[in-house]
């Protein structure tokens, strides 16, 4: 009698479960896609924003050049300084979407679109603003906002600004003074014109019949100008009181606390911008001033400004006023009760702390507080632009190709993965510098362009990595899914090692360079973390789900991950008991 021993095979251990972070990663990219793409679709900027040398236009770099001994004087104050003066003066071109910002700690670049005269724009910016004190001969609303002013009275009751008052530093704040009407304002601006008059021109006059009569005519086409002038329009502000000179009367325009322009007639300049040594903003805690501008004068500033404010004492409103112009609009028209003759001054006026402290900076740095010289000078017309944005984007549908033919014929099945992986950085990278152009200004340079097209190997170079990882896992003998988790620990090592070096060079590129040379820096770094982004919350979690795939968990020859082509060893298992001697088995 024979008796047989079964023997019981034992089931395998089964596979571990997907990391329940995979779904829920996958799911959390595409939502971000989702609302990304949603959020460029609603704010109406579907394209990127295209810098001057693909859209056209005109580059200006200009580099700050300090005085001898005063080098501490290129600082990030006077710099932003001079960025907000050359705004003012690019806006008044009538340029739409001009740029003007600091590049790195001594230079200013300056962006113009095309359709802007390119020697003008350079004018504009590159020469020294002028800053004056003019006395107010006449001021009111201008525009629509003037038809529902309760009275066509000079001062111009309804505009805040014709209550700020320039007081000695010494002395205590005064009221304003009574409005003029209407018809002592028509004979007080006349008179004043012609007391205002330099001597040259009055003895001219008193002279010659037919000067005073051509004095006469000029002051009359003056009046009429004033009545015709709306400084509601942008294009009547940017030549209003252009080409005057400093000692003739001129037209200007201002803008009150209450976004209301105003128009002015105003007298010869009676203190140059100069003239004042130091303006700063200060908190007036003796009074309940709050916020005012105090000035001190040099000495020959002080003697005029004394002078000036004297007679402006002896006036009705609004000719004790007196206007600080920087180049061509009214900043501030502060009026004035009696001489100050102390060398300094105090304005002050319901002033915010940013307001003071913005008009201390024009009065300190109106005429601009740094030499500029220019560096360079590019002009690209739209056509060229446009060639260099279509070779771009060849040269990196070409990259993209090279780099999609690679994937395919070394991993097969594998690329699919890569290429979803290297579609959602593209939708992401496209997306986000959609949203940059209108929230920071950023703009797609050729050296953008370029930062982009290198991001792709970079992006793809990750993708390797973690493929092969796990297919060292796979030649050790292990199945799909625990090689996918083992490798993850070491790729992500090496991916965010490589990624923080290359986002390193992006970021000290950056800090170091001006100009277009920071766009591909920009873009390089943008694209770099989107690379972590990605991979850890894309490219992990779909392999992850596919390695449950009975295609690539069972290593088909075209899923790239066929452990014969890879020469994998035999499979690992665990040691089994001895057989048991021939006769144990039977009996």
């Amino acid at each position: 009698m024979s008796l047989l021993l079964s023997h019981t095979k034992k089931n395998s251990p089964a596979a571990p479960p997907p990391p329940p972070g995979a779904a829920p990663s996958l799911a959390l990219i595409l939502i971000a896609i989702a609302a990304l793409t949603g959020g460029m679709f609603a704010s109406g900027h579907t394209t990127p924003r295209l810098g001057i040398d693909l859209a056209g236009g005109t580059s200006i770099t200009l580099e700050a050049v300090p005085e001898k001994g005063q080098e501490s004087a290129v600082n990030k104050t006077n710099m932003d300084t001079a960025v907000d003066i050359m705004n003012r003066r690019v806006n008044g071109l009538g340029v739409s979407e001009a740029e003007v910002q600091t590049q790195g700690t001594r230079n200013i670049i300056v962006n113009i679109p095309k359709g802007t005269n390119s020697e003008e724009a350079r004018k504009a910016v590159g020469t020294t603003a002028k800053l004056y004190f003019r006395p107010v001969l006449a001021t009111e609303i201008s525009g629509a906002a003037a038809a529902a002013s309760p009275s066509p009275s000079a001062s111009s009751s309804a505009s805040d600004k014709a209550s700020d008052k320039a007081t000695s530093s010494a002395s205590p704040s005064s009221s304003a003074t009574p409005s003029a009407t209407a018809t002592s304002q028509g004979r007080a601006v006349t008179d004043a014109l012609k007391d205002d008059a330099s001597p040259s021109a009055s003895a001219s006059a008193s002279a010659s019949p037919s000067a005073s009569a051509s004095a006469d005519a000029a002051t009359s086409k003056l009046e009429a100008d004033y009545a015709a002038l709306d400084c509601t329009k942008k294009t009547v502000r940017a030549t209003a009181g252009k080409g005057v000179k400093s000692t003739d009367a001129t037209l200007a325009c201002g803008q009150n606390s209450q976004g209301q322009w105003q128009k002015y007639i105003l007298g010869p300049a009676q203190v140059d911008g100069t003239d004042v040594k130091k303006a700063q903003a200060i908190y007036n805690t003796q009074t309940a001033a709050g916020w005012t501008v105090t000035m001190d004068f040099t000495s020959a500033g002080a003697k005029k400004f004394a002078d000036v404010t004297g007679q402006l004492a002896q006036q009705q409103s609004p000719q004790n006023q007196f206007a600080i112009v920087l180049d061509g609009e009214v900043v501030s028209d502060p009026y004035v009760k009696q001489a100050l003759t102390g060398g300094n001054a105090e304005i002050s006026g319901n002033f915010t702390q940013e307001e003071a402290k913005s008009l201390a900076n024009v009065l300190s740095f109106g005429a601009l507080p740094l030499n500029f010289k220019e560096q360079s000078v590019t002009t690209v017309t739209a056509a060229l632009g446009g060639d260099q944005l279509h070779a771009g984007l060849v040269a990196g549908a070409i990259g993209l190709a090279l780099v999609v033919i690679y994937l395919v014929l070394y991993y097969r099945g594998l690329s699919l993965i890569a290429i979803a992986s290297l579609m959602v950085s593209a939708i992401l990278t496209y997306v986000i510098m959609a949203l940059l152009g209108p929230t920071i200004h950023f703009a797609l340079n050729l050296p953008a362009v370029c930062g982009a097209i290198v991001a792709i190997g970079i992006t793809a170079d990750s993708f390797i990595v973690f493929f092969e990882r796990i297919r060292d896992e796979i030649r050790e003998g292990r199945s799909l899914r625990p090689a996918v988790e083992r490798a993850w620990p070491r790729a992500r090592r090496t991916i965010l090692v490589s990624d923080f070096v290359s986002f390193l060079a992006a970021a000290v590129l950056f800090i170091v360079t001006v100009g277009k040379v920071q766009g591909f820096a920009f873009t390089l770094g943008l694209t770099t973390l989107l690379d972590v982004v990605v991979v850890f919350l894309f490219t992990k979690p779909l392999m992850t789900i596919l390695a449950r795939r009975k295609f690539f968990a069972e290593g088909h020859s075209w899923s790239g991950l066929d452990p014969k082509r890879l020469g994998a060893k035999p499979p690992l298992r665990r040691t089994r008991r001895p057989s048991a001697p021939a006769e144990t088995k039977e009996a």
